[in-house]
Order: structure tokens, then C-alpha cells, then sequence
């Protein structure tokens, strides 16, 4: 668990608060309840690397992402490791232990230099039974995480490896809400293959050879969809022709 810097959120810049102020589960929170909001959330700076929680550990906090990036995921016994998701600015996690008081089911790393908000479990929950249209948005959210969930575990069962990469690029550009001209994804090779569960000489074959064909781009640390119909063909067509 990162330690937070002193202060409540209320002295830092507005343009940060406003983080929460646009995630759509806070944007409809009347201005006095924001602003208990606030007073709640406190800031966090975390180097790439840092542990934030681990599978097994009590919730104690909600987590926003003011800037950078956060990983979930699972490993197993024998060190090879799973990214769950890829949690970036706007979006909030944690809510899942949060919420039903049970351990972590994950664990959470700052992918990259994180800065962070977090809101303790002991003033939240209150806030949110005080809240019902709020209480609704995170069951929404929660849903919302289970289809996520649900997709992937259809990829790896139901589609061969272009089929689950060209899906996984596309839920995270849509995720992103990344128009054209601006899908560039900062994720590594590797990651792609932890999220999709294939090797990373597989992954990068495969890349390269949508590359050759004008479909993606290959940047350092990040990955640009220029062509995201014939991927979304690849998805449909299902693993008997989707070479």
C-alpha cells in the first residue's frame, strides 16, 4: 500500500479533482455531496512498480487514476503472470473487495508513474449508502466489470491468437474511447500477452505481420490501430478463418 502525500485532496488542483468529477458514477453527485467527496480522497505519487495491493490483501481503500497507468492481475506458483486489466486516468478500481468487505481478489501495480486518489473503505461505504443513485452506478460498474471478465475468458476458450488480439486491441481502444487518428494504445508486447495468455514471440509474429499489411503500427512501448475494420472482421470470423 503506497503511503499518501500530507493533505486531503481539497488542496490540490482543481484540474485533478476534476478527475472525479467527470467519471460518470460522480458526475451526478450533488455539489455538497462532491465535496464530502473530496474531502475523503486523498493523493498518492507511486513510481512505476509499486505494489498498491495484493491478492489476498483487506479492503481498505477505493482507487482513482488521476495520471498513468495500473495493471491487475494474478500469477501463478510457477512465476507466469495474467493481466486481469489495465486501469488508466479517470477510471477508479478496487470497488469489487471495497464494496462486499471480502480480500482482494487480484493484485494492482502502477504500470507506469501513477498519481493516484484514495478514498478509505470506513468513510466510502457510508457515503455510498447515503447515496442510492450512486449505490446504482456502482452496480452498473460492477456489471460492467463482469462482462469485461466474461469476454475474455470467451476469447481464450473460442478464438485462436488473431481472433484474441485483434478483440483485445479493439475493447481497449473502445475503452479508451480513442477516435480515429488517435489509437494509439501505451501498452508493451508483453502485456498484450499476458492479457491474451499467449507468448510474446507469438504476439510479435503476428503484429508484424498486421503491420506489413497497414492494419497497426509498432511504436516503442505502444501500440497504434490504423485499421480497426478488418481486426473487427478477424473477431467475427472466428478461428477457422481468422489467419
Amino acid at each position: 500500500m503506497p503511503q499518501n502525500d500530507k493533505g486531503e485532496a481539497r488542496g490540490f488542483a482543481s484540474s485533478k479533482l476534476s478527475v472525479l468529477r467527470k467519471h460518470p458514477y460522480f458526475a451526478d453527485l450533488e455539489p455538497a455531496a462532491f465535496e464530502q467527496l473530496c474531502r475523503y480522497a486523498k493523493h498518492a505519487t507511486l513510481k512505476r512498480g509499486t505494489p498498491i495491493f495484493a491478492k489476498g490483501d483487506p479492503p481498505t481503500s477505493l482507487f482513482a487514476v488521476i495520471e498513468g497507468t495500473v495493471k491487475i492481475s494474478i500469477s501463478s506458483p510457477d512465476g507466469r503472470n495474467a493481466i486481469l486489466n489495465l486501469i488508466g486516468p479517470g477510471e477508479i478500481f478496487g470497488e469489487i473487495a471495497l464494496l462486499d468487505g471480502q480480500e482482494r481478489s487480484a493484485d494492482a501495480t502502477a504500470n507506469t508513474s501513477c498519481e493516484l486518489f484514495t478514498i478509505d473503505r470506513r468513510e466510502f461505504v457510508p457515503f455510498v449508502r447515503s447515496q442510492p443513485t450512486l449505490a446504482m452506478k456502482f452496480i452498473e460498474l460492477l456489471c460492467a466489470r463482469l462482462r469485461w471478465t466474461s469476454d475474455q475468458v470467451e476469447q481464450v476458450i473460442l478464438q485462436d491468437l488473431p481472433g484474441r488480439l485483434a478483440s483485445a486491441l479493439l475493447r481497449l481502444t473502445e475503452r479508451r474511447k480513442l477516435t480515429e487518428g488517435e489509437r494509439t494504445l501505451a501498452i508493451t508486447q508483453q502485456e498484450i500477452s499476458e492479457m491474451v495468455g499467449m507468448t510474446r514471440e507469438s504476439i510479435n509474429k503476428q503484429l508484424r505481420a498486421w503491420a506489413a499489411r497497414g492494419l497497426v503500427r509498432l511504436e516503442h512501448g505502444a501500440i497504434v490501430v490504423l485499421k480497426p475494420e478488418p481486426l473487427q472482421a478477424l473477431v467475427e470470423a472466428g478461428p477457422e478463418d481468422g489467419d
